[in-house]
């Protein structure tokens, strides 16, 4: 009786192993890997192009004395003139950092140095009315020039992230080297003669000011074909490539040139020079 009890059994223990061997294995739980969260901390470098215009330079003239101001109220000398200009820059660079203060979405602060090579060029001229009492009575001409050759911006920023795309706002100290001409002519038989009663008065100087702005930039993503342009990763370092595109408003200030004759008297023009700057292009960004 007791064989056949253990022998029911291990019969028993056989036949629930090979059914439980039969049963489907129980599938291993997936693995997660996190995606990787974007940060905008970091130092960037990079080039841009830049669309500038100057869309409210003024040139206003007044007399020394008496005599040379009466010129000015009568319109045989402008007394105020626009010298405005537009142009797409040679080229420019920058370089900054960023810090993000809550990686993926958040705020960033950071500083850039951006200097675009802006080569703005402008002669305005200006043909007054017929003056009786000029030396050689006729129509006196006056001639202007400025020029910005470059402009660059030291500047604190702003902004916040969406990931990968952010908005920022941007201001500081603003700098150029920026040259100044005028040119007087007088008349002899009513056809323009120099110098018959004035000389030209130039200047050049290296002008600071403020500008302000805002902009965007976008961080191509890793695994598109255009990340494989970055230099850092050539290098074995961890980096990005974004774009950007910004409009900056700049306020270089104003100059004052002399422009004499033998008399002592003479004229004094005042230039200004502010515009706006629109600059493209595309950084490499370090680190995060």
């Amino acid at each position: 009786m007791k064989k056949l009890l253990l022998a029911g059994a291990a019969m028993a223990l056989l036949t629930t192993a090979a059914s439980a061997a039969d049963l489907p294995r129980r599938a291993e739980p997936p693995v997660f890997v996190p995606i990787p969260v974007f940060s905008w901390t970091g130092f960037y470098a990079g080039l841009h192009s830049a669309y500038a215009f100057t869309d409210n330079q003024n040139i206003r003239t007044t007399g020394n004395a008496l005599a040379t101001q009466a010129n000015v109220n009568a319109g045989f000398r402008p007394a105020s003139l626009k010298s405005e200009v537009d142009g797409f820059s040679k080229i420019g660079g920058g370089m900054g950092v960023n810090y993000q203060l809550t990686p993926g979405t958040g705020f960033v602060v950071g500083a850039a140095f951006d200097i675009s090579w802006t080569d703005l060029q402008k002669n305005v001229g200006f043909v007054g009315g017929f003056n009786p009492v000029a030396t050689g009575p006729g129509n006196n001409a006056s001639v202007y020039t400025q020029n910005l050759d470059y402009l660059g911006t030291l500047n604190g920023k702003l902004g916040y992230a969406f990931d990968r795309f952010l908005v920022y706002g941007t201001g500081g100290l603003a700098f150029g080297n920026v040259s100044y001409g005028a040119t007087f002519f007088g008349t002899q038989g009513n056809v323009p003669a120099f110098p018959t009663q004035f000389t030209g008065g130039y200047d050049v100087n290296f002008e600071t000011g403020y500008n302000y702005g805002g902009g965007v930039e976008y961080a191509i993503p890793a695994d598109s074909f255009l990340s494989s342009f970055s230099v850092g990763r050539l290098l074995g370092l961890k980096s990005d490539v974004t774009i950007k595109a910004e409009y900056i408003r700049y306020d270089l200030g104003g100059r004052s040139i002399s422009v004499l004759n033998a008399a002592g008297g003479g004229y004094t023009s005042r230039f200004s020079t502010e515009g706006s700057i629109v600059r493209a292009g595309f950084n490499y960004k370090f680190g995060g």
